[in-house]
């Protein structure tokens, strides 16, 4: 069984179910029931067209449950509007789910939520990571999205915003190597770029690519994290550095400046420098100002602490960092802290020569780590100072 092919093949049947006017809640039933029939049935004898086998087989499931509903009259409409079996429609059916579950009838972060669930096949936990909350509010919020959307044609995309923040979220799980979407986020957007006229869809587009460009040096043969400082930049894609940096200089040539064209110029910076030593930190630190300025994000604010202490020196980048922890309430930042604050004061703390305080913060960062590799690194890192200091 190709569980690879269901997982892509799986949002597609799900936009044609909602496209011919199955309601969200019940499509996604269906799909996954048909999911389950194909499990059983295609070993033995698979279709030859497969996609086409999952709509035609989730369309069923569906009358078969609207058939046991109350509403007879319009369940009698639906059967009449079953199309003949045959080819599927070429129609990127992926891109539209996305723009279907950014409704106008949903809030943004519900809308997220749901796509990532419905588009991304991401689990609920891992969703709940993303946001930065308990795995039971996300799923009741999955839920509630679910309920505003029952019985509701989606037939009126959502805002470009919204679309653009599950493309990023998605690229960003696939990246971090849990759910491997990264490449499926950069088609979609390069999808949404030609069809959209917006510098924040390019702008997006540009960050994708610089940040992928660097994939093949993030790891070592034996799956452990390079940090950028220490990457091979001969290992960096330089076809995909040139398109990002393109993109994004024409992006900025409009003067309608986004967080995540401000992102993608920091990337810029980066993927520019021959060196890690000849990263231009001044730079950087003045596009995470205005990062800031549009987001007011505490994770900007931390990025910015570590760009301060590479610019201006550990203690100027302690001093930021302490600066973000007096703007943030101490209660939520016990229950929710800020990811990986705790890697970055041991970084900070150790170029400013506490040892024994970076060991101790690199020990806590490796278990808020999200996952293996950053994990293990943080480990090494704290384990590589408790051998200095017990010389």
């Amino acid at each position: 069984m190709n569980e690879a092919l269901l997982r892509s093949l799986t949002p597609s049947v799900l936009a044609i179910l909602v496209r011919r006017g199955a309601d969200f809640a019940a499509a996604e039933d269906a799909v996954q029931e048909a999911l389950v029939e194909a499990v059983r049935v295609w070993p033995a004898d698979p279709p030859r067209d497969p996609k086409g086998w999952l709509v035609t087989v989730a369309w069923r499931k569906f009358l078969d449950q609207a058939r046991s509903d109350a509403a007879r009259r319009r369940r009698e409409d639906l059967v009449d509007e079953e199309p003949p079996p045959g080819p599927t429609p070429s129609l990127d059916d992926t891109l539209q789910l996305y723009f279907l579950c950014a409704h106008p009838s949903l809030t943004p972060s519900s809308a997220v939520a749901l796509t990532l669930r419905a588009v991304g096949g991401l689990t609920t936990r891992q969703i709940a990571q993303a946001y930065l909350v308990p795995e039971a509010t996300m799923a009741q919020r999955i839920s509630r999205a679910k309920r505003t959307v029952a019985g509701v044609r989606l037939d009126q995309p959502g805002d470009v915003a919204t679309v653009l923040r599950v493309l990023y979220l998605v690229f960003n799980e696939g990246y971090s190597g849990d759910v491997d979407l990264a490449a499926e986020a950069i088609r979609l957007t390069r999808q949404l770029a030609a069809q959209v006229d917006h510098p924040e869809v390019a702008g997006l587009l540009a960050l994708m690519l610089l940040h992928h460009a660097r994939r093949p040096a993030r790891t070592a043969p034996d799956g452990s994290l390079v940090p950028l400082a220490e990457q091979d930049r001969g290992r960096w894609d330089t076809k995909a550095i040139a398109e990002g940096i393109a993109i994004l200089q024409t992006a900025l040539a409009r003067d309608r400046l986004g967080e995540f064209q401000a992102q993608a110029a920091i990337a810029a910076l980066h993927a520019d420098a021959p060196t890690a030593e000849e990263t231009d930190w001044v730079q950087i630190v003045e596009w995470y100002d205005e990062l800031t300025r549009l987001t007011d994000s505490p994770v900007v604010r931390l990025n910015r602490a570590v760009a301060v202490g590479e610019a201006d020196g550990p203690r100027a980048g302690l001093a930021a960092l302490a600066e973000l922890d007096d703007s943030s309430p101490s209660s939520s930042s016990r229950r929710h802290p800020i990811p990986r604050h705790a890697a970055v004061a041991a970084y900070l703390h150790e170029r400013d020569g506490d040892l024994a305080t970076a060991a101790r913060l690199y020990a806590e960062a490796a278990h808020q780590a999200p996952n293996l590799a950053e994990r293990n690194h943080l480990m090494r890192q704290a384990a590589r100072l408790n051998a200095h200091l017990s010389r």
